[in-house]
């Protein structure tokens, strides 16, 4: 007895996407079924290659088909298609299909190096990555990517990103002398967030991490203005005064109605090499607390790890340099939460533009 392909979709409809909430088949996930003499080969494409679960929707997949009378193989190819969360009536970034914010009330909680690893996450994963530094006051990202290269300039004036670690990078850091500094205002910080949007040839991107200043000033209010952010994460550490200065920033956030993706506590514990003991150096749980607060979700929870530090001085970043670190594990699982959280920002877009 031959399976059908009818057959193979069905079984494949109680196969659930756990965010979604909805079967793979509703979804339009599965794509090019094929049935070969009892070897079935399909193709589950999803809204992200950063998927948490991806692993884990395979399996099931195979399983249930392969145990149909008749099949003597399953195999699925997991592919991905990026879901772009468009702005209504708003400027876009060309090839670029979601700017993700990273911010925070204030400075010296992580919030560069969880941009980095953030986004050198999401390139480890398979997406297409970019990286806006714009913190014009206090460039870092450079130096934490180990670029030392100025952007190249191309015939039509447009500036070429340098690459590393698999994501494009533009800084003011890459701008100008290292010692020198940026004194500007408003109008002049506009400019640049401006150019590095529009005039930097990003090509074809799945992503757009952006490392905001720290606050609730004028660049937060720049690019909410001239493109739809598809989200922000919003990084803490846990003690009271960090989580204070961070709700004013989920504040500003949903003020300009960019969705809040959740939140990230940064320096959540320190564990001894020596002894194991944990020890909750800035308290614990006050981003989870906010989180519960502001009806966001909690993403994480990265320990305190001298790589990330070193790793940021040297240029290396710990998901590049220790990937079984437990804290670029933590900045894995962030990254795979976030995809997820942009997926669905994505897909109730849809809904809302296929009901008008």
């Amino acid at each position: 007895m031959s399976v059908t392909r009818e057959q193979v979709l069905d079984v494949l409809r109680t196969v659930q996407d756990p965010d979604l909430h909805k079967d793979i088949v509703t979804l339009g996930f599965v794509k090019e079924v094929a049935v070969r003499d009892g070897d079935v080969d399909f193709t589950i494409e999803l809204t992200t290659p950063a998927c948490p679960v991806r692993d884990e929707m395979k399996a099931e997949a195979e399983r249930k088909v392969a145990a149909l009378p008749g099949v003597t193989a399953a195999r699925a190819k997991m592919t991905a298609d990026v879901r772009a969360r468009g702005g209504f009536g708003q400027q876009s970034i060309p090839g670029v299909r979601n700017v993700l914010a990273v911010g925070a009330g204030k400075g010296g909680v992580g919030k560069s190096t969880t941009s980095v690893n953030l986004a050198v996450a999401l390139s480890r994963k398979g997406a297409k990555v970019g990286l806006m530094d714009a913190d014009v006051y206090g460039p870092n990202i450079p130096q934490m990517l180990g670029v030392t290269d100025k952007p190249e300039v191309s015939q039509d004036q447009k500036i070429l990103p340098p690459e590393a670690y698999g994501i494009k990078v533009i800084s003011m850091g890459m701008l100008v002398a290292r010692d020198q500094a940026v004194i500007w205002r408003g109008p002049m910080l506009h400019g640049a967030v401006r150019q590095f949007m529009f005039d930097v040839v990003w090509g074809e991107l799945d992503y757009l991490v952006v490392d905001l200043p720290p606050g609730t000033g004028d660049v937060a209010l720049s690019m909410a203005q001239l493109i739809s952010m598809a989200g922000a994460v919003v990084v803490t550490t846990p003690q009271d005064v960090s989580v204070s200065d961070v709700r004013k920033a989920v504040g500003m956030f949903r003020q300009l109605s960019t969705p809040v993706l959740g939140v990230v506590e940064n320096m959540s514990y320190f564990v001894c090499g020596h002894c194991q003991e944990r020890t909750d150096i800035f308290g614990h749980g006050g981003g989870r607390r906010m989180a519960e607060e502001f009806k966001v979700p909690f993403l994480g929870e990265v320990p305190i790890d001298t790589r990330v530090r070193a790793g940021g001085d040297e240029g290396k970043p710990i998901v590049a340099a220790a990937p079984d670190a437990p804290a670029a594990q933590a900045f894995a699982d962030v990254a795979g939460k976030v995809a997820a959280q942009l997926s669905m920002q994505a897909m109730r877009v849809l809904r809302v533009i296929q009901t008008a």
